[in-house]
């Protein structure tokens, strides 16, 4: 881990899983008090499609970065709303304040709240935090487990499984471009379950052992961070379809083997 302070680099993750919770906390809050609100009102900030965006993310991404401000001045930020602040430490804090705005809008609980921390070399650690579930998944400096309300249990992806067993997901059914579209269906022929729509909740649930692959396109870094961060501390594999870095956005490939990331990134890599 790359720092500006010379700590002792155990006292320095624990203050930083100690904040990244901080800045989970604060999100719930700022989420929660207006999920399955009539109070809602997205606004839309593209001029050529729907991307919508509410209050509740600008005032969840206000409430983390107001504790970086305070906790962490040195560390850069990534923010979905609001953009990029830099910084000195060499880290840099990537947040996705509602990962899921659509779900969040019509009232469904797979929405998630984002909270990365990268170094140079990509992610290091992350939290898929589900307010309306009461789940909190975290990876990363030492740590790969589940808190919720039923207590905490260790996160461990699901090894053994070949494509004509596995549960694939993704968010979209269309997945980026035709071409990627083309790339994603040979893989989906193939598997034996292809489910739609969990957003980020899809790498938590691959990363606690239920889900085998999560595959998508048209990514952007704030989308893929923690879950990148939170799926490898699992035990998965996480990379782009040409099997090199994903944490810059774009397309993902995450599985929860070896064996298995390497099936489908041969069909994904066949054009």
């Amino acid at each position: 881990m790359t720092s500006a302070n010379k700590t002792n680099p155990v006292e320095e993750a624990e203050r930083i899983v100690a904040v990244a919770h901080r800045l989970a906390d604060a999100a719930r809050a700022e989420t929660m008090s207006l999920f399955r609100s009539p109070a809602l009102r997205p606004d839309n900030k593209s001029a050529t499609g729907f991307d919508p965006v509410t209050e509740a993310d600008r005032a969840s991404e206000r409430a983390m970065r107001a504790i970086l401000a305070a906790e962490r001045p040195e560390d850069a930020i990534l923010g979905e709303e609001y953009g990029a602040q830099a910084g000195r430490s060499g880290l840099t804090w990537v947040l996705d304040p509602i990962d899921g705005t659509r779900a969040f809008m019509a009232g469904a609980p797979s929405w998630g709240v984002l909270i990365g921390l990268s170094d140079a070399r990509g992610p290091i650690y992350g939290i898929v935090d589900q307010p309306h579930l009461d789940e909190r998944f975290e990876g990363g400096l030492g740590h790969a487990r589940l808190i919720s309300g039923r207590g905490t249990v260790p996160l461990r992806a699901r090894r053994g499984v070949a494509l004509a067993q596995a549960t694939l997901m993704t968010t979209y059914p269309e997945v980026g471009s035709p071409a990627e579209h083309a790339a994603f269906s040979r893989v989906a022929a193939r598997a034996r379950l292809v489910r739609y729509g969990l957003d980020c909740y899809a790498y938590a649930l691959l990363a606690a052992g239920h889900v085998d692959l999560v595959i998508e396109a048209g990514l952007q870094p704030y989308d893929v961070a923690a879950p990148i961060a939170v799926v490898q501390a699992a035990g998965g594999v996480v990379t782009d379809w040409r099997g090199g870095p994903a944490h810059g956005g774009g397309t993902i490939l995450a599985a929860g083997s070896q064996e298995l990331h390497a099936e489908a990134l041969a069909l994904l890599k066949d054009d």
